[in-house]
């Protein structure tokens, strides 16, 4: 792909790309600070009303919407073209074209420092590019940023609540803050509470509350307004895998409601599980965009995953590999060595009498298809998490 490119998401079985035009399905993810976290707020609604729902969906929609939202034109709800912006030395965005389409939970991956971070400050107007177009539901963001700024909410990595509040005094006090009269605050906070599952809670002092209730209280926060478009940056970091699914439940009620949300994770297999389409960039620049499904053909159609009792025949394992598929990857702790693979049924049993004539110490071998990653770390070079460029405004 060149740099700049256009990326989109194809109907077949790969992501492909698209013209200047811009009918893609790519889009991104998310930051902020405690001041501008929980900007949010369409004039035209009644903050609360019209978006609880019980119902916990997959936010993905069937093939026939996708073919809809190609031949229908519908204005996206972000749109980015050749964003640029550096901080001294360091290229934060490299010329970066995305465009995002409503009715989608989007999720933007890449190493630190690829920026991914930079890309969403500069959707929640906390950011100039230096150069570029950047559009919010068709609003020219560079231009009119206050306008932007009504319709979107934004939860940072950190949650930006008041500890010495009750939960119902925080999400009231937003409401406040946002214009409501004191009877459409309590209103809404009492809409939200129940959208975030704290009703019983919404009593007690946030100081109180568990790692996992603050975060869902300042997504809550991020609501009070009944944000259009929501962004989430890292939305689940430092969780317990119980809060992180409480937290997935929540995204998952507001996307049912019909809120559009972008969210960066590190977690890939948050991503696998929240988002309809994943964008991932590298070095400011989009590198592959796709379904989850479409993704995971990136990195071969099937896996060859080997576990050996000794880590001494990691190698010898390695090598066998290497002649029924391409690169194979040694996870020397776990004594582990995967490959992908085209045909997956019949290289495995090649595998499997090329181990039993060499006299591989084999624990158990499989055949499945591959992870994020696993693609993650084939488009990138480096595992999920790692760092691509220094520390700094830059990062992320």
């Amino acid at each position: 792909m060149t740099p700049g490119s256009s990326v989109g998401f194809g109907l077949g079985d790969r992501p492909v790309a698209v013209d200047s035009r811009g009918h893609s399905k790519a889009m991104t993810g998310l930051p902020g600070e405690a001041a501008a976290q929980h900007v949010a707020a369409d004039d035209a609604r009644v903050p609360g009303a019209g978006r609880i729902t019980d119902a916990l969906t997959d936010p993905r929609p069937p093939a026939a919407v996708g073919l809809l939202s190609e031949r229908t034109p519908v204005t996206p709800i972000v749109e980015a073209r050749g964003l640029t912006k550096r901080f001294g030395r360091a290229q934060a965005l490299a010329g970066l074209d995305l465009v995002a389409q409503p009715g989608r939970v989007v999720a933007l991956l890449g190493p630190n420092g690829a920026g991914k971070t930079t890309f969403v400050r500069s959707v929640a107007t906390l950011l100039r590019p230096d150069a570029g177009s950047l559009q919010v539901a068709g609003i020219d963001a560079l231009r009119h940023p206050a306008r932007v700024r009504q319709m979107i909410g934004l939860a940072g990595q950190f949650a930006a609540v008041e500890p010495a509040m009750t939960g119902r005094e925080n999400l009231e006090m937003i409401g406040r803050l946002f214009g409501l009269k004191p009877k459409q605050a309590r209103a809404a906070a009492t809409a939200v509470l129940e959208q975030i599952q704290l009703t019983g809670d919404a009593g007690r002092l946030v100081r109180t509350y568990s790692g996992g209730m603050r975060r869902r209280l300042d997504l809550g926060a991020s609501l009070v307004g009944a944000p259009r478009l929501l962004l989430l940056d890292e939305p689940t970091a430092g969780l317990d895998p119980g809060s992180r699914v409480q937290l997935w439940d929540a995204i998952r009620q507001l996307v049912a409601a019909g809120t559009d949300v972008l969210l960066t994770t590190q977690y890939l297999d948050e991503a696998d599980q929240l988002a309809a389409d994943i964008v991932i960039i590298d070095h400011g620049q989009v590198i592959a965009a796709g379904t989850p499904s479409e993704l995971k053909t990136l990195a071969g159609d099937d896996v060859i995953e080997v576990h050996v009792r000794d880590a001494e025949a990691l190698p010898d394992v390695a090598a066998v590999l290497s002649a029924v598929g391409r690169d194979p990857r040694v996870d020397r702790a776990t004594r582990r060595v995967w490959v992908a693979v085209d045909d997956g049924t019949r290289r495995l049993m090649e595998a499997m009498r090329a181990l039993d004539h060499g006299g591989a110490g084999v624990e158990d071998i499989s055949l499945r298809r591959p992870t994020l990653d696993e693609v993650f770390l084939t488009l990138t070079g480096k595992p999920a998490g790692t760092t691509g460029q220094p520390s700094g405004p830059a990062a992320a």
